[in-house]
């Protein structure tokens, strides 16, 4: 687990904490941030540094699960995907610029204004900022993610 700042005590609670450290299968690694994905077809390695060193580190993971909190940090999708005046991504009916559609129509539930790309959780505008809510939508997009790799797409 890749943590931004320090640690968790800000934002997680003492129960998930005490949960974690008693797991040996995950690592926390505190002032570390994401700044690579490696792949072609899918994802075959991640890259971090220490955000205080500079160190950087390597491992050959295949999933990534991003939790991006109350505050953003998606200035890095600014020019890729629609966001709102907070920098939460906007997705389906909410997305204005329908451009990058071949047909025009807005995006479908969850898909953001890139068509095929997907928002769920915290990181969506207009979410509730709920775990369980969280779940239910990554649970249900992932028809629409079948459905959009199926299609012909440019």
């Amino acid at each position: 687990m890749l943590i931004r700042g320090p640690g968790l005590s800000e934002t997680m609670s003492r129960y998930l904490q005490d949960r974690m450290e008693a797991t040996d299968r995950i690592l926390v690694h505190p002032h570390t941030e994401l700044t690579g994905l490696e792949g072609d077809e899918h994802l075959t390695g991640v890259r971090w540094a220490d955000n205080r060193t500079g160190a950087e580190e390597f491992r050959p993971i295949a999933n990534v699960f991003l939790m991006l909190g109350a505050t953003p940090n998606t200035d890095w999708l600014q020019g890729c995907l629609e966001t709102d005046d907070r920098h939460f991504i906007r997705v389906g009916a909410d997305v204005t610029d329908h451009r990058t559609r071949a047909d025009g129509a807005p995006p479908s539930g969850l898909e953001t204004s890139l068509p095929g790309v997907f928002a769920v959780g915290d990181v969506r505008a207009g979410s509730v900022k709920r775990v369980a809510s969280a779940v239910g939508e990554g649970s249900v997009v992932v028809a629409a993610v079948h459905r959009a790799l199926a299609t012909d797409r440019p």
